[in-house]
This record gives C-alpha cells, structure tokens and sequence, in this order.
C-alpha cells in the first residue's frame, strides 16, 4: 500500500500540496493502492492543556485507502485542491460558496468531470475540511473563507492598520467613524493594534450584537476607554481570530457577556476561549483563551433578582441542552480540566437548578435608569466578579 505522509514543517502550501498529488500518482504508477491520514478533528481526539489554554488535536488519524467507496471522496479530494491551488497561483480569493458553484461549472462544462459533481454545498465543504485537515493547513492559507467576519467592533481609542496582499497600507481610526462599526474581515492576523493614547482598560465581547448597538448608541464607547465586540452568537474563526489578535496586541483584560444556559456556555464561551474540537488545527490562532466570563453569572440572579425561564426536561430542547450539559462535563476535555472548575460548576448549577436567564434581563433592574446595564458591567469588572 502507499502510505502518504505529509511534511508538516514545509510551511509552503502550494508545494506541500503537489507533493500529496504526486505521491498519490506514484503510488498509483507502482500499482498500489494511495493511503491519506488526516488529522481527526472530533471531541474524542482533543486535549485541553491549560498552558496553552486551548484544545489541540491529540494523535488519532483518520486514514482513507483508496477502494472503490472512496474513490469518489480522494477524486472530488484532488479536484476541489486543483482549483484552490489555482487560486493561490493567481492570488484570488473564493468563499466555500463560490468554490461550490465554481465546481459546479467545471463538471457541467466537461463531462469527464460529471462522475465529480457536487449536487449540495455540504457535500464540497466537506472536502474542503478533508483538504484542510489533511494538510494540517487552515482554509484562509489555499485563500478560501466562509464569509465571515471579526464581529461588529467599536471603540474610541483604537487605530487599526491593515496591510493587503499586495501591500496596500490602510489605517482606520475607530474613533473616528461615530457609531459606524468595524467589521474585519477573516483574516485578522493582517491587522496592526494600537491605543491612540496611553492604553485601553478593557475589551467586552458581548453574545448580542443588538444590546452591543444598544451600549454604543447611549455611549457606552464614550464614557470608558475600551473595545466593545459583538460575538454574533456562537462565534465565527473571523470573531475568535480576531479576539486572539486583540488579546495578543494589545494585552488588556477581555471579558465576556452572555445568557447563563447551557448552549452560552458550551457553544459560545468555550468556543471563544479554547475553540472547537471540528477546529483543532487552527485554535492556536482562532481562540482567546484570555478571555473571562463576566456573566450572566448564578450569583447576578440572585444579587438583582433577574427574570429567569424554568428548563423542564420535558420539552424536547430543553432536554437536549440538559443531556448536553451533562455530556460536556463527563467529555469534554475543557471542562473536565480542573482549572475550568468555575466555569464547570457553573453547568452543574444549571442542571440542578433548571433555569436559564437572558443576558437583556439586566434592562430590567432598574428600568428609569438607561445606564443601568452599563453601571452594573462596570461594577462587575471592579470587583473581580467574573470566572
């Protein structure tokens, strides 16, 4: 059998590439059968260190010999790589979407190419993660992106430049632009960070973009000197990218604000602090392990008696969180690792419990007042009242 195996430390993608296609030819020629082992990017293969803070694949494989079940997967393999490869030649850039369509029009056009065709964009973006973790590459090096973005960013005192491809210099003051955000694109790592004066206090990722337009609207960003992000939900490689390019440039304390439920904390928090085990090739730069969870905590709902929302596991989503919820603390590595025993019985808490409260719920606290979710954060902040 040809076993391929890949040079991790040739940092060239473009030749790493055609030496896995000229190897797999080889391999052929000599009439043997071609063997690809990709790294297995599952929770089963992922291992929290603390002294990196986020999960990094352990040593399980996954190996595809080429028989008559795959032929299709290692042929759609080379076929979906040969148009990125084109790509990284020319200097163009495509989203999975484009890179679906494009496919699309090449097996139309030749009918050898039919047996290849894709007929749903998850079938493509599956082989785009197989190229990917094959490589042990991240999608943005073969200048593919799923279109997302580092989240709706604001500040007044914080100037980013940027430098392109072909080196175009841009720089954009954030300061500058009012209540219009800063949307970087998925690459955050091109971007340069600074203060425009002395230094920035703090950075809050907030789980909703809405209550982050709220906090900017009535002057969030101009009575405290800090960057202020919505994470969109479970956030996006460009959200955590970006986060870990902040984190890294300029060194100030992050924080995050989100619902207390189960999906906030597993789907949302641990995302953005340790990544994802379908991402652990690409966590080391695509997660802010700094980062810390100011709410909505146990202790808030009590302390300004908070709206909450009773979980019955007799409602079939509720139930699913509940299971979930107790997956992830008997799987999960980040959880299971005793430095996150905070954040771990936070989850035990909501198990036992069974509510959840949103993080809007704070709006209700002290109505008349429009900066009481403001004073609330800021007092949260100075008294260490986060995990």
């Amino acid at each position: 059998m040809g076993k391929i195996k890949i040079r991790k430390l040739d940092k060239n993608v473009q030749r790493v590439a055609e030496n896995l296609c000229n190897e797999m030819l080889d391999s052929l020629e000599k009439a043997q059968r071609p063997i690809l082992q990709a790294t297995k990017c599952s929770l089963d293969n992922s291992i929290y260190r603390p002294s990196k803070g986020y999960l990094v694949p352990g040593d399980k494989k996954v190996t595809t010999e080429l028989n008559v079940s795959s032929v299709q997967k290692l042929s759609r393999t080379v076929f979906l790589l040969d148009i990125m490869l084109n790509n990284l030649k020319v200097g163009t850039v495509n989203s999975t979407r484009e890179l679906y369509y494009m496919s699309k029009g090449l097996t139309k056009s030749d009918p050898k190419l039919k047996a290849l065709a894709f007929s749903e964009q998850s079938e493509s973006d599956s082989i785009i993660n197989y190229i990917t973790h094959l490589l042990e590459i991240y999608r943005e090096e073969i200048n593919c992106h799923a279109g997302d973005s580092g989240g709706k960013t604001f500040s007044k005192n914080l100037v980013v430049t940027e430098t392109e491809s072909d080196g175009t210099v841009s720089t954009v003051d954030l300061g500058a632009i009012g209540t219009v955000p800063f949307q970087p694109q998925n690459k955050p790592q091109q971007f340069k960070l600074k203060p425009k004066k002395g230094k920035i206090d703090f950075c809050l990722i907030v789980e909703s973009e809405s209550t982050v337009n709220t906090l900017v609207t009535n002057g969030f960003t101009k009575r405290n000197n800090c960057i202020i992000i919505g994470s969109k939900g479970v956030p996006s490689n460009g959200v955590r990218g970006w986060c870990k390019t902040i984190q890294d440039q300029l060194d100030v304390p992050m924080y995050f604000y989100g619902d207390l439920d189960a999906y906030t904390i597993q789907n949302i928090y641990r995302t953005l602090k340790a990544g994802s085990a379908a991402s652990l090739i690409r966590n080391s730069d695509f997660s802010a392990p700094d980062v810390r969870f100011l709410g909505v905590l146990p202790s808030d709902v009590k302390k300004y008696d908070l709206e909450s929302y009773d979980v019955s596991e007799k409602n079939a989503s509720d139930a699913r969180s509940i299971k979930k919820a107790k997956d992830a603390l008997q799987n999960d590595p980040f959880f299971r690792d005793k430095k996150n025993k905070k954040i771990s019985d936070v989850l035990r808490w909501l198990i036992t419990q069974k509510v959840r409260c949103e993080q809007q719920a704070l709006f209700a606290v002290n109505p008349k007042d429009p900066h009481t979710f403001e004073k609330i954060i800021l007092d949260k902040i100075k008294r260490k009242d986060f995990i």
